[in-house]
């Protein structure tokens, strides 16, 4: 592999890492909510997960979706209803003190779980594999995978440091709350491309 293709590897996996999208926004969500550190189960499960998820859809899924139309527009019906579940918790979120039990920030098994359901993490995996291992070699998905792995990792953990040094702000009620709601009105609104 020559450094041209590692370089635009890492950019393709840089930009499609950082931007806003369910995992970010529900990251910084959750370093807003319950900081930084309670959200480190929830940032490895993103990262792991999405890991794993290049490398099985590397390893054969595209196929099924090519073979199956059907079960892609399936997936992604599924997928932006589960998002919409997703929003409507976030907006409702009660804070930490108007309950008797604290929330809870999402655990590694539910954040890798996750990013089958998120429509992001299925265009980003598709467009990695597509773009970067189209030989379907499993050295080039295994490269693809790694180098998102290593480059995930770092761009969600910014997002939670801004969410927890949002905690700042919103130590009001009201302030915590329209936090929230924007949050989720960011989430439905990341799903704008996946239903066009």
């Amino acid at each position: 592999m020559t450094y041209q293709y590692i370089t635009a590897l890492v950019m393709f996996a840089f930009v499609s890492s950082i931007t806003p999208g369910p995992n970010n926004l529900m990251l910084m969500a959750s370093g807003a909510n319950f900081g930084f550190k309670r959200s480190i189960p929830h940032m490895l499960g993103v990262s792991l997960g999405f890991t794993l998820m290049v490398v099985l859809v590397g390893a054969g899924l595209v196929k099924i979706f090519e073979l199956y139309p059907i079960s892609y527009i399936l997936m992604k019906i599924l997928s932006v209803g589960y998002m919409l579940f997703l929003a409507k918790k976030i907006a409702f979120a009660a804070p930490p003190k108007d309950t008797q039990e604290p929330g809870k920030p999402f655990s590694f098994l539910q954040a890798a779980a996750f990013q089958w359901v998120n429509p992001k993490a299925w265009v980003m995996a598709l467009g990695a594999i597509t773009l970067f291992a189209a030989s379907q070699e499993f050295s080039a998905i295994a490269v693809v995978a790694v180098v998102f792995g290593l480059v995930n990792f770092p761009a969600i953990a910014f997002w939670t440091t801004l969410g927890q040094q949002a905690r700042r702000w919103l130590n009001s009620k009201v302030r915590l709350r329209a936090f929230n709601y924007t949050m989720a009105a960011l989430l439905i609104v990341s799903l704008y491309p996946v239903v066009l």
